[in-house]
C-alpha cells in the first residue's frame, strides 16, 4: 500500500491556518473540527505545521495561555513531509523515527493531505482485512483432491 492509497481512503481535505493567525484561534478550530494538526499556509504555500504538540508546549511556555501567541511563533517550519509512491511500512517507519504524528504529503510541490498515524493504522486494518477475506475464499473454495 502507498501513501497516495491512503490519501484516496481518508480524503484529501486540509485543514489549515496562516502564521499570523492567533494560536488561540487556531486551537479553536483544531477542537472544533477535532483535529490534531493544521497545515500552515503563506502566500499559497506550506509555511509549517501546528499540531497539538506544538500547542501543548507553547502554552506551558507561556502560562497557560495562548494571549499574544501566534501561529508562525510555535508551528514546526521545516516539517518532515511524505510523497505519494511511499510504501505505507516506509511511512510508518518514518513517523516513528522523526516522532511525528502528521506528516504532509507532497507531490512535489503541491501539497495532496495530511496523514495521521491513526490514517495509517485504518489503511493497514482495511488491507489486512481485505487480505484476510481473499485468503479465507481460497481456502474455503480449495479444490477437495479426495473427490477426484
Amino acid at each position: 500500500m502507498q501513501v497516495r492509497e491512503i490519501i484516496q481512503l481518508k480524503g484529501g481535505t486540509l485543514y489549515t491556518a496562516t502564521p499570523q493567525q492567533s494560536l488561540a484561534s487556531a486551537i479553536e478550530t483544531m477542537a472544533e473540527l477535532d483535529v490534531g494538526s493544521l497545515v500552515v499556509m503563506h502566500d499559497g504555500k506550506m509555511a509549517g505545521m501546528l499540531t497539538f504538540r506544538e500547542v501543548m508546549v507553547a502554552l506551558k511556555a507561556h502560562g497557560c495561555t495562548a494571549d499574544g501567541v501566534t501561529v508562525g511563533d510555535v508551528m514546526v517550519r521545516d516539517p518532515v513531509t511524505a510523497y505519494p509512491a511511499m510504501e505505507a511500512n516506509d511511512l510508518r517507519r518514518l513517523m516513528i523515527e522523526k516522532h511525528s504524528r502528521y506528516l504532509p504529503v507532497l507531490d512535489g510541490n503541491l501539497l495532496m493531505g495530511v496523514i495521521s498515524f491513526l490514517d495509517v493504522a485504518k489503511a493497514v486494518l482495511e488491507e489486512q482485512s481485505f487480505e484476510n477475506k481473499m485468503l479465507k475464499s481460497y481456502i474455503k473454495n480449495w479444490p477437495d483432491e479426495q473427490k477426484a
